[in-house]
């Protein structure tokens, strides 16, 4: 299943997670993102899926780096995570996603993350502040 995430920082250079309220990983923190729709091109999921989950407006940008996770009853989550750039909207919890913040690399160090990511963040050198 084709799904997309977002790799945003704020000009103090935080990375954007969001705490999913939903299974898989419910309750752990994660990038923004979600299914890609039928028909939907990446770009215009990741805008969605911003607007939807923290109400967020922004430009999605080059492709990051891609991973793939199992999901339930033998699905595989195909997650393309995209850099993007906050253009407007108000920072708020939405959709999926029971709280969003934005957080340092030491505070993204102590919250409980889906697996992999932390993982994925630094092979990517995306992580907060580098």
């Amino acid at each position: 299943m084709r799904c997309v995430g977002a790799v945003v920082h704020d000009p103090a250079g935080r990375l954007l997670v969001i705490r999913r309220g939903h299974p898989p990983g419910e309750g752990l923190w994660s990038l923004p993102g979600g299914r890609v729709e039928p028909g939907e091109a990446d770009a215009a999921a990741v805008v969605r899926e911003l607007r939807e989950e923290t109400g967020l407006e922004v430009t999605p940008g080059a492709l990051i780096g891609s991973v793939t996770r199992p999901g339930p009853a033998g699905v595989t989550y195909d997650i393309h995570d995209y850099a993007a750039t906050v253009t407007g909207g108000m920072l708020r919890a939405g959709d999926d996603a029971a709280e969003v913040r934005w957080a340092t690399d030491l505070e993204l160090r102590v919250l409980p993350t889906t697996p992999g990511l932390l993982e994925a963040l630094t092979e990517w050198n995306v992580l907060p502040g580098h």
